[in-house]
């Protein structure tokens, strides 16, 4: 029988790698949904509804980032937030798409 100092304790970074496998899923569908929010944003046509589930993702996407070591996901998530949290005017479509641009190559760099 092995004694607990023979038992390797997983290290903090395995830990978190196996958090990040089982929450990938979920991080995936918040950016679906901004990207959906986006999306109707540059047709001109961001329903309610729609710009408040990326308000929602976002801020959900904004408190978990930076736990994964994505700081500037946290950031960039956090402006998209802000900006869904009212009515978006059509001149935010570029920025908006910039900064999901981004938070996409975060979370794909992170795989």
């Amino acid at each position: 029988m092995a004694t607990p100092t023979q038992v390797a304790a997983p290290s903090m970074s395995d830990a978190l790698a196996r958090m990040w496998t089982k929450f990938l899923p979920e991080i995936e569908n918040r950016m679906a949904l901004l990207e959906a929010a986006s999306a109707e944003l540059r047709a001109g046509a961001l329903t309610d509804a729609v710009r408040e589930a990326g308000h929602a993702a976002a801020h959900k996407l904004a408190g978990v980032l930076g736990t994964f070591g994505l700081p500037r996901g946290t950031e960039l998530a956090r402006m998209a937030e802000l900006l869904l949290a009212e009515d978006v005017p059509a001149s935010a479509t570029t920025e908006l798409e910039g900064w999901l641009a981004e938070l996409k190559i975060l979370i794909d760099g992170r795989k």
